[in-house]
């Protein structure tokens, strides 16, 4: 027979474990990627970060033209291309539909929780048998486009626009920037060194991807000298160097001789082997990846491209494209130049460039600069 006492006991005890299962759950804060991939002991966790491509080898990660939806790569910043700070994780069947990169290349660059074993991934340290993925709301694409700021010019030159979003936006933005005054080419080498003036030299031009100031009279095709730089290249455009996108300002940038013909006609996106004469440019046989600093810069002067021609006034339609490769009409890596806008924000130079343009050569703005979360709202 069980005595009062022991009763009494009991009941408390009963009482204490009601009371541990009625408490809300404390929330679990997720592991960093960093935090994971020093972990890697078979436990399961919860780990968040940014996707950032698809592996495919053990030091190989892509970032467009994904093969499967099998596995992606997940980094604590979203513009991470060192795949030794990227944990790999594998998608179960029942996810890849949802979460696999070839399906829904728009997750480049949104931030996920995901849920699963801590262990080695194509002999590199990842994720297994995952459980779950949930977007955080973090990042880019495929989440609600970041809070619009403010120009002084959204009571005037974009008041059309304020409060779209989508095709409207890229439509209403079209037609506010259409029609701006036509340059020759050879006007072209005149205004750009007003507007890429070197700030602490006047005499001076910066070139885009070197960064380099050089004399302003130091211009034409020799070795070390600067040439007109199309970052919209014209034999992806379908143009010439006749007044039109060819003479547009705002894609023209000085650059130096040797470094514009290593870019070529390529796209855009992360990866490949040093260039030379250009510290911080990467390419490969397809694109090119110039330094942090002008990352943002050369995507939304593409964006502005893409919203400017759009086929109505003589000249090809001008898109942005998922993946690399040589179309006539197509430039890339789309998801890869939204997160550069993201990542480099407009700079006082960015901006005086932007103003020049405007007031003293082409009477139109690009929008991207002054409103870069267009970009998302639209893409």
């Amino acid at each position: 027979m069980t005595s009062r006492l022991e009763r009494t006991a009991i009941l408390a005890v009963v009482a204490f474990v009601l009371t541990l299962l009625q408490a809300p759950a404390q929330a679990v804060t997720p592991l960093t990627v960093a935090q994971a991939i020093a972990t890697q002991n078979g436990s399961t966790q919860t780990v968040r970060g940014y996707v950032v491509g698809q592996p495919t080898a053990t030091s190989t990660v892509v970032t467009s033209g994904f093969p499967n939806d099998y596995a992606l790569a997940i980094a604590d910043t979203a513009t991470e291309t060192a795949t030794s700070k990227m944990l790999y994780v594998q998608i179960p069947s029942a996810f890849r539909a949802q979460w696999g990169l070839r399906t829904n290349p728009s997750l480049m660059g949104d931030q996920i929780d995901v849920t699963g074993a801590l262990s080695a991934y194509f002999s590199h340290p990842g994720m297994t048998g995952t459980s779950a993925f949930a977007l955080t709301g973090g990042g880019g694409g495929g989440t609600e486009p970041p809070p619009g700021g403010t120009s002084p010019w959204d009571s005037t030159y974009y008041a059309p626009a304020m409060g779209q979003s989508g095709a409207q936006l890229k439509s209403t933005l079209h037609g506010i920037i259409d029609g701006h005054t036509m340059l020759s080419y050879t006007t072209v080498w005149t205004a750009l060194k007003d507007t890429d003036e070197d700030p602490n030299n006047a005499n001076n031009v910066i070139e885009l991807y070197t960064g380099r100031s050089i004399a302003e009279t130091s211009n034409g095709g020799n070795t070390g000298q600067w040439n007109r730089e199309h970052v919209w290249a014209q034999s992806r455009g379908g143009f010439d160097t006749s007044a039109g996108p060819g003479t547009d300002l705002h894609h023209i940038r000085p650059e130096d001789v040797t470094v514009n013909s290593i870019r070529g006609n390529k796209d855009f996106d992360n990866g490949g082997t040093a260039v030379s004469g250009c510290t911080d440019c990467w390419t490969d046989a397809d694109s090119f990846e110039p330094r942090d600093a002008v990352k943002g810069d050369v995507a939304r002067m593409l964006l502005y491209m893409a919203v400017r021609y759009e086929g109505g006034d003589g000249w090809n339609n001008l898109e942005m494209s998922s993946t690399v490769g040589t179309s006539s009409t197509l430039l890339g890596d789309l998801e890869t130049l939204l997160a550069w806008n993201a990542a480099d924000p407009v700079s006082a130079f960015e901006m005086r460039r932007n103003d020049r343009i405007h007031s003293a050569w082409q009477g139109n703005r690009n929008p991207f600069i002054d409103h870069p979360e267009w970009a998302d709202a639209i893409w």
